[in-house]
């Protein structure tokens, strides 16, 4: 093969994956301090929403550390994780994307006084758990809630599934 030959098919448009759906690699954090849950206040689309503390893994990233990322980015709080909540799944119609979430647990929280939140938050919030379904019509996906259900079920899986990331 003649390698100075550029490769043809990288000139080429990668009709291949017209149509196919976006996926995401995303993680969200369930805090919580007594029967309230931090969730944020986000307008992406002009239209405030309710989110855990959220986000895309970066390239290169151990998942577990963009849960503490995205939290802390998102909220101010700074958290220290205890469980593995579960992998969750998102496909919304009216998009091609569908979105992988892997949700966690923190145990601990700490405010950090000069964190700077995400331009894109509108502010981190706490509420409770009526308090959510009083505003479910302004829940990001029901993946917000599906994962707030099973905390409350109990549902806890460990950390060390994710030991050996590199």
């Amino acid at each position: 093969m003649d390698h100075s030959q550029p490769n043809a098919s990288a000139e080429q448009p990668d009709h291949k994956w017209q149509g196919q759906r976006r996926i995401h690699l995303t993680v969200a954090t369930i805090v919580t301090d007594g029967d309230r849950f931090l969730l944020v206040e986000e307008s992406p689309f002009g239209t405030q929403l309710l989110n855990q503390p959220a986000g895309h893994v970066e390239p290169g990233e151990q998942i577990i550390a963009a849960a503490v990322r995205e939290t802390l980015e998102e909220t101010g709080y700074l958290v220290q994780l205890s469980h593995f909540l579960g992998h969750y799944h998102y496909y919304p119609e009216a998009i091609p994307a569908s979105y992988h979430r892997f949700c966690f647990i923190a145990d601990q929280f700490q405010r950090i006084d000069d964190a700077v939140i995400d331009s894109d938050i509108d502010r981190p919030v706490w509420l409770s758990y009526p308090e959510i379904l009083a505003r479910r019509e302004q829940l990001r996906s029901q993946l917000v809630l599906d994962c707030i259900d099973d905390y409350l079920a109990g549902v806890r899986h460990p950390l060390s599934q994710f030991d050996r990331q590199r």
